[in-house]
């Protein structure tokens, strides 16, 4: 029966797969977070109040302008970015080597989690925020 292989036997390629698929997913996930609630212009509503107790029971929205050709674009890029990352990291023939059931899974766990998964990210994130700081000052 195999188990979970420890932190270090993960290959490189592997963790480098990981770390990549954690910056497109936050990309993605920022990206998404800043964009109008509709893809297409779609009117707003105003919030629905109780009568009795003017607390609101569903709350209103603004019009939506709808998306851009650019934000639809590069929605639909960062999207491939993660689905092939995916489909890349849940392929890799480090997998066939472990027993499928909970040593997979837990495998699994521990490369999400990984500290030179995390440590990758979060070097990355933090030369993103030096970029963004030395734009902001020129």
């Amino acid at each position: 029966m195999s188990t979970a292989p420890s932190p270090l036997q993960f290959p490189l390629g592997l963790k480098n797969l990981q770390a990549d698929l954690h910056r497109a997913h936050a990309e993605y996930q920022a990206l998404c977070r800043s964009l109008p609630w509709s893809v297409e212009p779609l009117p707003g509503w105003e919030a629905k109040i109780n009568p009795n107790t003017e607390e609101i029971i569903t709350p209103g929205r603004e019009a939506s302008p709808g998306y851009t050709p650019e934000q639809v674009a590069e929605e639909k890029r960062l999207w491939d970015t993660v689905r092939e990352l995916s489909i890349a990291l849940s392929t890799h023939p480090f997998w066939a080597g472990l027993e499928q059931g909970p040593a997979r899974v837990d495998a699994r766990m521990a490369l999400k989690n990984h500290e030179d998964v995390l440590a990758a990210v979060t070097a990355t994130a933090a030369a993103d925020a030096g970029k963004d700081d030395v734009a902001q000052a020129a």
